[in-house]
């Protein structure tokens, strides 16, 4: 593999950066076990990998990154480790606060933070107004998140507001769903990718990867680094995204 300098270069000299990736970070669980250790210590290796990837994003200027930091259906897991996972991610927010700061990154959240502790949302909260005037990297953090979910309380809202007659069906198309949808103000991801080898979205952004370009790797969570991130997006950069549409020939 080349240096990370060399594919960051790479990545300048192509251009067609994307403009929004996600990360759905697995592996955690696998990495520990394969090394006989607690999965908690698979999870903290993983919030390296997390600050790896993110001061690699803002190295490029990538505008937009998401981290699918844990999901509705991850609840159902051990409370041990869903304990863990909550002290862990809570103690690396106010610790890289700093951090976030000094790199001009916004924090923003994407999920039912209210279905958290108030200590944990008191945290977190803190983190998105503190940050709120940075210009850089856009850091949009999904916790406690479910795209299913979001789907239906937008649709939800838009049928109170439609009964209350705030709102028309002939009115209502694809902009005005999305502006309902948690994600609102964020651009729709142009690449996801998946660690740990793992070929699902897992109720992750249903709505919003209609057209995304999806990257999986077999490097688990823990282990992926600058140089496994800048791969995938230079892996993006040499794909035509076509939207539906078919290649119109230079030829005629």
């Amino acid at each position: 593999m080349a240096s990370k300098e060399a594919l960051k270069q790479k990545i300048l000299a192509n251009g067609n950066l994307p403009r929004h990736i996600a990360i759905i970070m697995d592996g955690n669980g696998r990495w520990a076990n394969l090394r006989g250790l607690p999965r908690t210590i698979g999870h903290e290796h993983g919030v390296d990998a997390a600050k790896k990837v993110v001061r690699a994003a803002g190295a490029i200027d990538l505008p937009y990154l998401t981290l699918y930091t844990f999901s509705t259906d991850n609840w159902k897991r051990p409370k041990s480790e869903v304990s863990a996972i909550m002290k862990l991610l809570f103690e690396t927010t106010r610790r890289e606060l700093k951090e976030l700061l000094e790199n001009n990154v916004r924090l923003v959240t994407t999920g039912d933070i209210e279905g958290l502790s108030s200590n944990k949302r008191d945290v977190l909260k803190e983190a998105v107004i503190r940050t709120a005037n940075n210009t850089g990297l856009t850091l949009n953090l999904a916790l406690n998140y479910s795209g299913r979910v979001d789907i239906l309380t937008a649709v939800r809202q838009i049928a109170e507001e439609a009964a209350a007659g705030k709102l028309k069906s002939d009115q209502i198309d694809e902009q005005v769903f999305a502006g309902y949808l948690q994600t609102n103000g964020l651009p729709e991801p142009d690449l996801l990718i998946r660690t740990s080898g793992e070929r699902r979205i897992s109720n992750f952004m249903l709505w919003q990867m209609a057209y995304t370009e999806i990257y999986v790797t077999d490097v688990l969570w823990p282990d992926f680094d600058e140089e496994d991130f800048y791969e995938a997006i230079i892996d993006f950069q040499g794909r035509e995204r076509r939207f539906g549409q078919i290649r119109i020939s230079s030829k005629g």
